[in-house]
């Protein structure tokens, strides 16, 4: 064991107890203390994290998982998974720092943001952090003059235009650019040692995949051609954190094994690592949340006659959290959580399970 845990991190629990029997416990609990609502918290089966983990090393063993901070920060999680031996994906300084206050070396971190700020590449620089990405030559120049010595990951743009969430709108350097930024980081003493992609999250074709492998093995050909010594090959995220996705985790793991043996084949020299968050972390988390109240409200069903006192109607509950809070996923991922009603208290409390993770 690597010592990131202990015993405060957990709350144990007798074989058979269920996250269920846990949340029922805790709500009672709260609402006979407090005598009014109960303030909306999360419980988090640590458990199903480590299975995750173990699945994915299964299914996927010659990649190398990074967990993405940004999804899920929480202490337990971070620790679990660095105490199961995974890097760590870190957008910014205070990410950084979140995971070397528990302990994580230098080398186990990725400062992969696209649009980093000077500031923060400082601090990447002084806290040992060499791995950096980058995508056009504004963020290559920043790179070489605030930290010289950063090994660098050129991150190609992918067709993700049937993912829900497109982040190529945004980041990627196309193909057709890539010859041009290799060059330039040759020019500048730069060493690119290898590629990302991400195809966006909620990608329903797991094919993106095979095509995104294709195009690295390209860009490795270029930077191969400029005399860059490329040995990473990052393939992102996007996997599935629940059974019910449009696409199951084993067609995604089925295509990228198949593309990896064309393109990458075991004994080529090359590391693939891939950054993961969702997957970890949203079955495990569910959301109990108070109902503080409720109305009955009329159907509108245009063309349909009702008679007078037959409209039908529907219960519209308003909860004590919204999608400015733990909510935000609906916004920004389009999500639907499953509600399930505890019925044992007189305030009700409904558990949310699924897709609260972000």
């Amino acid at each position: 064991m690597a010592g990131y845990l202990d015993e405060t991190d957990f709350v144990m629990v007798e074989e058979g107890f269920s996250t269920r029997d846990l949340l029922e416990e805790l709500t009672l609990g709260a609402s006979q203390a407090t005598m009014g609502e109960v303030a909306a918290f999360f419980v988090a089966d640590l458990g199903a994290v480590v299975r995750k983990h173990f699945c994915f090393l299964k299914c996927l063993p010659r990649v190398q998982p990074f967990y993405a901070v940004k999804c899920n920060s929480s202490p337990g999680v971070l620790k679990v998974l660095a105490e199961l031996g995974l890097g760590f994906s870190c957008a910014n300084k205070a990410e950084m720092e979140l995971v070397q206050r528990i302990g994580v070396p230098a080398s186990k971190i990725i400062y992969a943001n696209p649009c980093k700020q000077i500031a923060q590449i400082k601090y990447a620089a002084k806290l040992g952090v060499q791995l950096l990405s980058f995508d056009n030559e504004m963020e290559l120049a920043k790179v070489v003059k605030s930290h010289p010595s950063a090994k660098m990951v050129l991150c190609i743009a992918t067709n993700d235009s049937h993912s829900r969430s497109r982040l190529c709108l945004k980041f990627g350097a196309s193909l057709k650019s890539c010859r041009r930024l290799l060059q330039n980081a040759k020019k500048s003493h730069v060493d690119v040692v290898g590629v990302s992609f991400h195809i966006g999250s909620g990608c329903p074709d797991p094919q993106a995949y095979a095509q995104s492998i294709a195009d690295a093995r390209l860009v490795f050909e270029m930077g191969a051609e400029l005399g860059h010594k490329m040995h990473i090959l990052d393939v992102g995220g996007s996997f599935p954190g629940v059974e019910e996705a449009k696409v199951r985790f084993e067609e995604i793991v089925s295509v990228i094994n198949s593309a990896l043996d064309l393109y990458f084949p075991e004994g080529c020299g090359v590391d693939i690592l891939a950054k993961l968050g969702r997957y970890y972390v949203t079955s495990a988390f569910t959301l109990a949340v108070s109902i503080t109240a409720k109305k009955e409200v009329l159907l509108d069903q245009p063309g349909r006659e009702e008679e007078p006192g037959a409209a039908p109607k529907t219960i519209v509950y308003h909860l004590d959290e919204g999608v400015y809070g733990f909510f935000n996923s609906v916004l920004f991922d389009n999500t639907c959580p499953t509600p399930i009603l505890q019925k044992a208290f007189v305030c009700a409390v409904p558990l949310l399970e699924g897709n609260l993770s972000a």
